[in-house]
């Protein structure tokens, strides 16, 4: 779709002083301009942009002409911005923001619980989500076409506030005003061992079992980490140094082969696996719900999309 941003002008103009413009902007230039400056590189936006690069670059240097100086350096390894082209970058997310604001407009005004709805999820929830949401959701909107990503919680957060996805379920708890919470589960941790643990036996574990224990944990950049590893920290328990999983699936292999033991969130617990899942007496839990910016056109439906999470509660 090609919309003008004449309305953007100003916001550019400020940005980078006084600049004749002869012609119209339109937010495809944009696009690719800001996919350059994240990627780093013409073919790779070119990819995201789903054209051909010489496309790509052909529209860049005919922006660049119309500012009348250069928004990328160009180097063998790659581009950086110029000091314009950071100055522009901020506009430009501003102008494609708002683009994407007026068509959810006229989305839910026709219909909001019909077309596409963008959801996304950490990844220690998302794959173990998915699966059971998807029909009851399809049976709740039979119109709408849900988008799934994964995201981890920082990049997600800065997804919903640019108006990349239209919700996300993310561990709380979260202090961000700009966003409505929708609490959806409280979601127990088990106790996974490998079957030669000497925990291994126990039907049952206490929090008091984790005193001494040497714990492996995801890497940086999980709020599950932060999580387990505060668990870890109240009882006694010890991170094993030199293992940090990239997912749930590595940390899962890792306590297979007798590297140590985890905290498993309950929905990621697979019984068909020859791990040993012991729940606690008293579990330790995390707190789940689905975020969405406030005044989003589609707030009218979140509620109903929660419903449909609750009912589709992958534990």
């Amino acid at each position: 779709m090609q919309v003008s941003a004449v309305i953007y002008r100003e916001k550019i103009t400020k940005a980078i002083g006084t600049v004749h413009f002869s012609a119209i902007m339109n937010l495809r230039d944009l696009e690719y301009f800001v996919a350059v400056a994240e990627l780093g590189h013409f073919g790779k936006a070119a990819d995201r942009c789903f054209c051909t690069q010489p496309t790509l670059s052909g529209q860049l240097r005919k922006l660049e002409d119309e500012l009348g100086s250069p928004l990328f350096e160009r180097m063998p390894q790659g581009v950086r911005l110029t000091p314009l082209g950071a100055q522009c970058l901020v506009s430009a997310r501003e102008a494609l923001q708002a683009s994407r604001r007026i068509l959810d407009l006229g989305k839910a005004s026709r219909d909001p619980s019909a077309g596409d709805l963008l959801l996304a999820a950490i990844p220690t929830i998302g794959p173990y989500l998915w699966p059971s949401l998807l029909p009851v959701a399809r049976a709740a909107f039979p119109d709408m076409h849900l988008l799934l990503r994964e995201e981890q919680t920082r990049v997600l957060l800065d997804s919903l506030r640019t108006g990349k996805v239209d919700a996300g379920v993310l561990a709380l708890p979260l202090e961000v005003a700009s966003f409505e919470i929708l609490p959806l589960w409280d979601e127990p941790f088990l106790l996974a061992v490998g079957t030669d643990h000497p925990l291994a036996s126990r039907s049952q574990a206490t929090l008091e079992d984790l005193d001494g224990l040497s714990i492996l944990l995801l890497e940086e950049g999980h709020c599950l980490r932060e999580q387990a590893l505060e668990v870890c920290r109240m009882h006694g328990a010890w991170e094993r140094d030199g293992f940090r999983a990239t997912s749930l699936e590595t940390l899962r292999q890792l306590v297979r082969s007798g590297m140590g033991a985890t905290l498993l969130p309950a929905s990621a617990a697979d019984p068909t696996t020859d791990l040993v899942l012991i729940p606690f007496v008293d579990p330790p839990a995390r707190s789940v719900g689905l975020v969405h910016r406030k005044g989003h056109p589609r707030s009218i439906i979140f509620p109903q999309l929660a419903n449909a999470m609750r009912d589709g509660r992958p534990f």
